[in-house]
């Protein structure tokens, strides 16, 4: 399928490893020009920052001659095991919510106005299936990602009538850092007889979540974002895509 992306210009935000990574490589591919955005800058092409930093955002925003799609892949965990949730402290969550909700929020208000102005375009927010399901082993990352998918919801409809549209993408088991974080939280919590490493723990998870029995690759969600910035998703937008081996299904 030729998704016909070639000269459109594209910003990614956590372009620097894992999922955000690998669709600023999806989007190269098909012949776009990548600007990248990461706390950690590990190549040229990306700008180092925070997101919590609106003015940061906004500065690399008005660098920007021109943007076509705006994809924000951005999430961090509370670094802790949150089941019950009463194991963390209501400090645990702030830098989660600024991270992965703010963040996100901030990205929205920096480029709107520019996709508005140049007829079109659209924002992907990479978010999760804890943000659908209430996982309990990070209440906070399950809070944030629920309310960035509210968000991508009112994004959509506000700016549908300026073409320009906003959907989300929700991630399920891939092997990425903040997976491992994730299982070194769990582990800490059982005593040292009881733990598992962290091939064990994802294969025992997977057969209990994924209903293919199988990882998810971050190559999968970079042929989303490209399909999603496409033409042929021209009437897609307010929607969250699973990607997730059939871990959430709606009935």
């Amino acid at each position: 399928m030729n998704l016909n992306l070639q000269g459109q210009s594209v910003v990614v935000f956590g372009a620097a490893k894992g999922i955000g990574k690998a669709i600023a490589t999806g989007f190269r591919t098909e012949g776009c020009t990548v600007f990248g955005f990461d706390r950690e800058k590990t190549e040229t092409s990306i700008t180092q920052g925070d997101v919590t930093h609106y003015d940061s955002v906004r500065a690399f925003a008005d660098g920007l001659e021109h943007v076509d799609h705006v994809v924000f892949s951005v999430g961090v965990g509370s670094g802790k095991f949150g089941f019950p949730f009463w194991n963390l402290e209501p400090s645990d969550w702030m830098r989660v919510l600024e991270v992965n909700l703010i963040g996100a929020v901030n990205v929205a208000h920096a480029f709107a106005p520019r996709l508005i102005e140049r007829g079109g375009g659209s924002i992907l927010f990479l978010v999760s299936v804890a943000g659908q399901i209430g996982s309990q082993t990070d209440p906070p990352y399950s809070a944030s990602k629920a309310g960035l998918i509210n968000f991508t919801q009112c994004a959509a409809k506000d700016l549908g009538p300026h073409n320009v549209r906003v959907n989300a993408l929700a991630p399920g088991m891939v092997k990425t850092e903040l997976n491992q974080s994730i299982w070194a939280a769990g582990q800490a919590k059982l005593p040292e007889e009881q733990r598992l490493g962290f091939d064990e723990w994802a294969a025992e998870k997977i057969k209990k979540v994924s209903h293919l029995g199988r990882w998810q690759m971050p190559d999968e969600y970079a042929a989303m974002a490209t399909f999603l910035a496409s033409n042929h998703a021209k009437n897609v937008t307010g929607q969250t895509i699973n990607i997730d081996g059939g871990w959430v299904m709606h009935s």
